[in-house]
């Protein structure tokens, strides 16, 4: 200890200091051990003197010094110059490893320019950025050299650990990380935004993540224009901070509201099982998705014989010369020259129209009349920041006299209750019950099997569980409701959002069951805009009460039960019903089969056989 101690106290002497000690060192070990090795040379010379020289000489030669011997100045003048040649050496040496370490550290830190063309930029760091990282590594999948730069305020080492063990492989797609400030349009140079065909955006939650995202897309406006068409898409999660986004992006750039979104797709859900399972089987690159095709072949036709053209590929809708989007227009409506169609498909390239024409079997088309909605009793267990949102959604969707029962425990329920007493419309009767979800007492005294569905959201209106979080109220929630199934043996129609992945995989539900994880749903949103420019305005209607949705409806309603037909006679039937179907869910495989009994975008030449609980798949008008 005192040894390293008096080494301690020798170092912070300085330089002059250590280089004295370090010579005198070197001087005590070389001399001695010359002199050893002289004396010890049978064929060293005889006299003294000689002896002198072979020790000076070997003591120049270990030490770089030259050795040289002679007169004395001649000697001095050799190990100067040899001191003057080390030193220049020691210099450039030590020039070359600090540049070198400096240059290493720059990467380690990921501070470097990224120098890439037709790249994607994600700007910013949540749990969004793994399952954007994984679609979009999906959708490269048959592209080469592809690239992904991510920037966020963030060591780039663990960005790099945190992505390999989220993600796993990327095959041919590159993951490039670099850490600076996402606010700052110097830093944002490093992965070259004005390159890149498309930046996302990311929300990093919590206080402040909507103004950050705000910031970000000002700074990326102050980095300078695009060299090409750059598609920029955001995300923010209060849609109060929307419209200031939306500014902020420019009128190149898509702003998703995070928790409109996911309050649209909650209500859309709760009364309809199994739309989650559609739409992720639409939002991934996994199946079937959407793409924007030509339409150069079918110019001056109908898009009621669009419908029929494609074998393994479903149209939806349009995309007009002006860039706009029509989704599930009238049949008659003739597809002009610089129209594209929008079509669901395995890739851009496998939207080939059938060469003849589809068979379709009339006699197993059936003609129904649109079916009378009812009045719903809804319930909804829990309460956050997207409640309200919630309600407001219901309120245009439902019929007059439906019923919604809130249950909650602690102030933010009430007050909502309070604000909204008496100013309600008068199609949604809601009602307020305070009590804790977690709790079996809660539920029993609500006749749970009664409600035509039941949404379970993450409930932030209270934290008497401790460290509870709120997908952890939401798996013991599901517990008792799953227990209240067993109990009456009846199933429950369940509708669950969730804020991680991983704990869907947890739920204590049947296999298929509905599930709204909103950071993956959102990451899925960004990825599809980002890809396709066209898609925004797709989303926009289908998220909507207004305009044309995604439904399961009976099969019954189109072809005739129990009797094999292919999905081209489907689609016709649909197209007399002013519907695009785009696919079909089996109930005999809703728990077992694959994607749980949902067939999107199925080949209208292959025949299926209907039940009375099967359900058709149809973008239609509400």
């Amino acid at each position: 200890m005192r040894l390293r101690y008096g080494f301690d106290n020798l170092m912070v002497h300085g330089t002059p200091v250590l280089i004295g000690w370090l010579t005198l060192v070197c001087l005590g070990i070389v001399v001695p051990a010359s002199v050893v090795l002289v004396w010890a040379d049978r064929g060293a010379p005889p006299s003294f003197s000689g002896r002198v020289a072979a020790v000076w000489g070997s003591v120049g030669r270990t030490l770089r010094l030259g050795g040289e011997v002679g007169p004395p100045v001649y000697v001095l003048m050799s190990v100067l110059l040899a001191l003057v040649a080390l030193l220049f050496v020691s210099a450039l040496v030590s020039l070359i490893t600090t540049g070198l370490n400096e240059r290493l550290l720059a990467l380690r830190l990921g501070r470097s320019v990224v120098l890439e063309e037709g790249h994607t930029v994600l700007l910013g760091w949540s749990d969004q950025v793994f399952p954007v990282i994984a679609e979009l590594v999906a959708a490269n999948a048959n592209r080469r050299r592809a690239a992904v730069a991510v920037l966020a305020d963030k060591d780039k080492a663990e960005m790099d650990v945190e992505i390999a063990s989220h993600v796993g492989g990327t095959g041919a797609t590159r993951i490039i990380c670099r850490s600076g400030s996402t606010s700052d349009p110097t830093v944002l140079a490093r992965v070259s935004p004005d390159t890149a065909k498309a930046v996302l955006v990311l929300s990093p939650g919590g206080q402040g993540g909507d103004a950050h995202v705000v910031k970000t897309l000002l700074a990326l406006d102050a980095a300078g224009p695009p060299s090409g068409d750059r598609v920029v898409v955001a995300a923010v999660r209060d849609p109060r901070h929307h419209v200031a986004a939306a500014l902020a992006a420019g009128r190149h750039g898509h702003v998703l509201s995070i928790d409109d979104i996911v309050a649209r797709l909650l209500v859309q859900t709760s009364r309809q099982p199994g739309l989650s399972l559609v739409y992720q089987e639409l939002l991934d690159f996994a199946g079937d998705e959407f793409y924007v095709v030509p339409a150069s072949a079918l110019v001056d036709r109908t898009f009621g014989e669009a419908l029929g053209a494609f074998a393994t590929s479903s149209v939806v809708g349009l995309v007009r010369a002006d860039g706009g989007v029509v989704l599930n227009p009238p049949s008659g409506t003739r597809i002009g020259a610089g129209d594209q169609l929008l079509v669901i498909t395995e890739d851009d390239d496998t939207a080939v129209p059938a060469g003849t024409a589809l068979p379709v079997d009339e006699s197993a088309i059936v003609t129904a009349p649109p079916r009378t909605p009812t009045a719903e009793r809804m319930l909804l267990l829990g309460w956050n920041r997207r409640a309200p949102l919630i309600i407001d959604q219901l309120d245009q969707y439902v019929q007059p006299g439906s019923t919604l029962d809130v249950v909650a425990l602690g102030d933010a329920a009430a007050s909502h209750a309070a604000d909204t007493a008496g100013g309600r419309p008068g199609r949604l009767l809601v009602s307020f019950h305070n009590g804790a979800i977690t709790e079996r007492r809660t539920l029993a005294r609500l006749d749970v099997p009664a409600y035509d569905s039941v949404m379970v959201i993450g409930d932030e209106s209270h934290t008497a569980e401790g460290d509870m979080g709120t997908d952890d109220r939401t798996l013991v929630t599901l517990l008792h409701l799953r227990a209240i199934e067993e109990t009456t043996r009846r199933e429950l129609s369940v509708i669950t959002e969730m804020t991680d992945d991983r704990n869907r995989l947890l739920a204590p539900v049947r296999q298929g069951a509905d599930f709204i994880v909103s950071g993956r749903l959102i990451g899925l949103l960004m990825t599809q805009i980002s890809e396709n420019r066209h898609l925004a305005g797709l989303f926009e209607e289908l998220f909507t009460a207004e305009g044309s949705e995604i439904y399961l409806k009976p099969a019954t309603d189109y072809v005739v039960a129990g009797r094999e037909v292919g999905f081209a006679t489907v689609v016709e039937s649909a197209r007399r019903r002013r519907e695009c179907a785009i696919g079909y869910r089996l109930r005999a495989e809703a728990s077992t089969g694959p994607a749980y009994g949902v067939r999107v975008n199925p080949d209208k030449r292959r025949t299926v056989r209907f039940g009375p609980q099967d359900r058709v798949i149809v973008v239609a008008e509400g």
